[in-house]
């Protein structure tokens, strides 16, 4: 059997062996291939803050979208997480403090360097070359750590933005996901499907890491679009479902994938909702191996899948099942059943939600001028 080997950080190779030779994890490999720079400062003069305060919103994101594993992700409207930056005089100039983490988890240190806000936030002062100002944070969780729905990202992203809004606006987007893969890299590994989305809104692709290289996939405003996402009360840590992962992988399925995530991407350019869905349900590389973790799941996509979704699978790293319709009404109607479907197979509560696509990523809500 041909299989793709991921053994060059540059050249992935296809071989014929009897017996499987010895790999190393998955993490370890994925590391082979992001060669990640530390951040740099990219403003020659140090920025004055414009606000004293700002208050800014990072969606809730769905990666892989099926076959797209590490290199497609999008925004969903609706979910997300909040910052509140201010500057503090009390804070020593340069540094970030976490002064409150209210919402759906009281897990989270306010330690910044071991909080995703508090590393993003860092990183994109980093780039400004703040070193006379600093900054306290208040973050509030509108999403669930483990869910499958981008929470770190959106904790990042909405930091990252805040940042940069509250010296006047000096980074661009793609600077930013930089400064959100920097907290990314602490929490779940070195990917941009979350961020990317997140700070970027709508659909986006990553065709490389090094360098980066992100283009934003426009899904036509006069098409409609729904995601029915499904979230049970299951943890499922981005680490341990990444670690689940094959080293390896056959040619054949390699084939496959490369052509759904193709077929996927002309689907989102041309709004072609029912190709979408048939894209995202078709991946054999990643869903095969996580979805057994996730009791019930496969229960539950069929259970989508015969209520007429257009396609389902899951989101990021999961528990948080998604399916595709162009209905909002029939979205409602399929999470009904997923919902049954959770609880009679993986006996596990759940909760449905029907969401648009969020095209504008994350943003600033409200300010308060020096």
């Amino acid at each position: 059997m041909a299989t793709l080997s991921f053994h060059s950080p540059s050249k992935p190779t296809s071989h014929f062996h009897l017996k499987p030779k010895p790999s190393p994890p998955l993490l370890a490999k994925v590391s082979l291939f992001r060669c990640r720079a530390s951040v740099q400062t990219l403003v020659a003069v140090e920025p004055e803050p414009l606000f004293t305060s700002v208050n800014t919103f990072a969606p809730a994101t769905v990666a892989n979208l099926g076959p797209g594993f590490d290199f497609l992700g999008c925004a969903v409207d609706g979910l997300g997480d909040r910052v509140t930056l201010r500057v503090d005089p009390s804070v020593r100039a340069g540094e970030v403090s976490i002064s409150e983490i209210t919402g759906t988890t009281s897990k989270l240190s306010t330690n910044p360097l071991r909080n995703c806000a508090g590393i993003a936030a860092i990183a994109t002062m980093k780039m400004l070359g703040i070193r006379s100002v600093g900054l306290s944070l208040d973050l509030h969780k509108g999403l669930p750590l483990g869910s499958g729905l981008g929470s770190s990202a959106a904790s990042a992203a909405a930091a990252a933005v805040a940042v940069n809004e509250i010296f006047g606006r000096k980074l661009g987007s793609e600077e930013l996901v930089l400064a959100g893969l920097e907290s990314e890299a602490k929490v779940s590994g070195y990917h941009a499907d979350n961020i990317a989305p997140a700070i970027m809104g709508g659909f986006v692709l990553i065709r490389s890491y090094e360098p980066l290289d992100l283009k934003p996939l426009r899904f036509p405003s006069d098409k409609d679009l729904f995601f029915v996402l499904v979230s049970p009360e299951f943890e499922a840590p981005t680490k341990k479902m990444r670690a689940a992962l094959p080293a390896e992988i056959p040619m054949a399925h390699h084939v496959w994938n490369s052509s759904q995530a193709a077929a996927l991407v002309a689907a989102v350019l041309e709004g072609d909702a029912v190709m979408l869905g048939k894209a995202l349900s078709a991946d054999r590389v990643v869903e095969p191996t996580r979805a057994p973790l996730i009791p019930g799941m496969e229960a539950v996509k069929k259970a989508a899948l015969e209520a007429g979704a257009f396609g389902c699978t899951i989101s990021g790293a999961g528990p948080t099942a998604v399916a595709v319709v162009d209905v909002e009404e029939r979205g409602e109607e399929i999470g009904e059943k997923m919902v049954e479907a959770f609880m009679k197979v993986g006996n596990l509560r759940s909760v449905a939600s029907v969401k648009k696509l969020d095209k504008i990523g994350a943003r600033l809500v409200s300010s308060i001028s020096r």
